[in-house]
């Protein structure tokens, strides 16, 4: 069960604490949000809970729901948005972008804070939260985006 998280300013800022109650109110719905599609089936070129996801397509839906942001639909092009983020300032709700095929940004997630990120990793899988900071993750990690997301849209 995910415990509630509270409502906050929400011209408050994000922390690399992973405080909840430091977030801003945009930043928990991204979160609760992509935390309430856990277990959803991966289905490539899925975008929607009932179809299955990808992992464009789960970031896509996500932000969609949370910010009324639209998304491009590849990750190479989601990756090309916002501002670029050191690995050692990521913070809760920036985008995290890893390279799974040859040497090309193929894949991203949520990061969640704590070194752990929420995606929809591939064919037999579903959406899940894992470490970055071990196996593969942490081998293929490319880099991090962070959206603005007080905008309503972004898509290119």
């Amino acid at each position: 069960m995910i415990a509630p998280v509270p409502q906050v300013d929400t011209q408050a800022s994000v922390t690399t604490d992973g405080n909840p109650e430091n977030w801003s109110e945009r930043t928990s719905e991204v979160l609760v949000n992509a935390l309430n599609l856990t277990g959803v089936k991966y289905k490539y070129g899925g975008n929607s809970p009932e179809i299955g996801f990808d992992c464009s397509g789960f970031v896509r839906y996500v932000f969609s729901q949370a910010t009324s942001l639209t998304l491009p639909h590849s990750t190479l092009a989601i990756s090309q948005l916002g501002k670029t983020i050191p690995k050692n300032e990521i913070q809760p709700g920036d985008l995290v972008f890893f390279k799974t095929i040859k040497n090309a940004i193929s894949h991203v997630g949520i990061y969640m804070g704590n070194n752990r990120f929420i995606h929809s990793p591939s064919a037999g899988g579903q959406v899940r939260v894992e470490s970055m900071t071990e196996g593969y993750w942490a081998r293929h990690f490319s880099g991090a985006q962070r959206l603005d997301i007080t905008k309503s849209s972004l898509k290119e």
